[in-house]
């Protein structure tokens, strides 16, 4: 399987929140997670961090913040310049996603779950 570097933003160490079951199951798929919350604290053997490292690298960026609580995120994941920011159900921002193909970077609607189950990741 091919690894897909993946940032979590949104990171919850609640097991209900969805951003919780995307770890589990990036790491489950094999995928290298780093996990990006308000809270710092643990998924499994993930540390949630409270800052993004700008010299890392990622392939995929995964959003699970509300879209009025995305504007502080913008610019550090724009400087990742990941290949693609999937925005889950409920996070869709339309100006945030204009921001991400001006700067050639792959906006995708989809969940983040169902993509994985569904080989489409």
């Amino acid at each position: 399987m091919n690894n897909k570097r993946t940032l979590v933003v949104g990171a919850s160490e609640n097991e209900e929140r969805y951003s919780n079951k995307a770890v589990k199951l990036l790491r489950a798929y094999n995928h290298d997670v780093v996990a990006l919350g308000v809270k710092s604290g643990h998924i499994d053997t993930v540390q949630i961090s409270t800052e993004i490292n700008p010299s890392e690298k990622f392939d995929t960026v995964t959003i699970y913040v509300n879209p009025s609580l995305q504007h502080g995120y913008y610019e550090q994941i724009l400087a990742l310049k990941p290949n693609r920011v999937i925005f889950n159900p409920g996070t869709e921002n339309p100006e945030f996603e204009k921001k991400l193909k001006d700067n050639n970077i792959e906006p995708v609607e989809a969940c983040t779950l169902v993509m994985l189950r569904t080989n489409q990741f």
